[in-house]
């Protein structure tokens, strides 16, 4: 019976220790930066609103997009191609989703709405975000106001990104002024679509790091989606295209998410040792 007992004690001091060390680490983890970024990540549920966002721009926002780009004289193709960073294959797949079957552009008022709202509600989606990434809970008025003008933001940028492709020969010379472009825009958008209730100062490390990201993203896509789009393509037609940008999608709402908050972060982080410990909400919070 003794002999029996003794490996049964062995088995649960060595579960024991075990299930010690694991809580040990967790706590470490959860100590840790990463930690509290994970924790601040999956209390806003960055991943379902990323799913969300990509489902709200493909059915409500590139119709509004193809509009908008071919009045000006653009291709909402080039757009979503710059923005992707693809090669000249991957391109040309993409192209053939926005191929227009006519000319002429005729526009009902019902579907003009729909249009405009569908773009407003991607915009207001996105405020939304960063109202709760900054805990800001001003409303009103307002809020519609700054999605109007986001969205003539977002056009600027979009056309004004086009024409540097055009300008620049040298990669280099293109990256480092894109990268300046996109810290200005996601500038620019949190202040906007805040409505001012953040200060500027207090706005520039969030929009650094989610440059950053979105050029980290850029890179990525021009060696796996540009791949992806063409096997895609390959193997089941224009749909596949379609998989491969919602795909691209959802990655661009991790980066929105991860760029807000990391940057606030470490705002906070760097504001410590001058003010209060803790967190600073004066610093970026309400300011009605």
């Amino acid at each position: 019976m003794s002999g029996g007992k003794a490996p049964d004690q062995r088995r649960q001091t060595v579960l024991r220790h075990a299930d010690q060390r694991w809580r040990s680490t967790v706590r470490r983890f959860e100590a840790s930066g990463a930690g509290r970024l994970w924790d601040r990540l999956s209390s806003v549920d960055f991943f379902g609103h990323s799913f969300q966002l990509a489902a709200l721009a493909f059915l409500c926002f590139f119709p509004f997009l193809i509009i908008i780009t071919a009045a000006a004289g653009r291709h909402a193709a080039a757009v979503v191609v710059g923005w992707l960073g693809l090669n000249q294959q991957a391109a040309q797949a993409v192209a053939s989703l926005f191929t227009p079957t006519t000319s002429s552009y005729t526009l009902t008022v019902t579907s003009a709405a729909l249009l405009l709202f569908g773009a407003m509600a991607v915009a207001g989606t996105l405020q939304s975000w960063y109202r709760m990434l900054f805990d800001v809970t001003a409303g009103g008025w307002r809020n519609t106001a700054a999605q109007f003008a986001w969205l003539a933001w977002l056009f600027a940028y979009a056309i004004t990104q086009s024409e540097f492709g055009r300008a620049f020969d040298s990669w280099f010379l293109l990256s480092l002024v894109g990268f300046l472009w996109a810290v200005l825009f996601w500038w620019g958008s949190m202040y906007v679509l805040l409505a001012r209730a953040v200060p500027w100062r207090a706005l520039f490390l969030p929009a650094l790091v989610t440059s950053v990201c979105w050029t980290g993203l850029g890179v990525f896509s021009a060696y796996y989606f540009s791949a992806a789009i063409v096997a895609n393509e390959q193997k089941y037609g224009p749909i596949g295209v379609v998989m491969a940008i919602l795909s691209w999608l959802v990655a661009v709402g991790v980066v929105i998410h991860l760029g807000a908050t990391v940057g606030r972060m470490v705002r906070v982080t760097n504001d410590r040792p001058s003010g209060a410990p803790g967190h600073r909400k004066p610093a970026d919070g309400n300011r009605q």
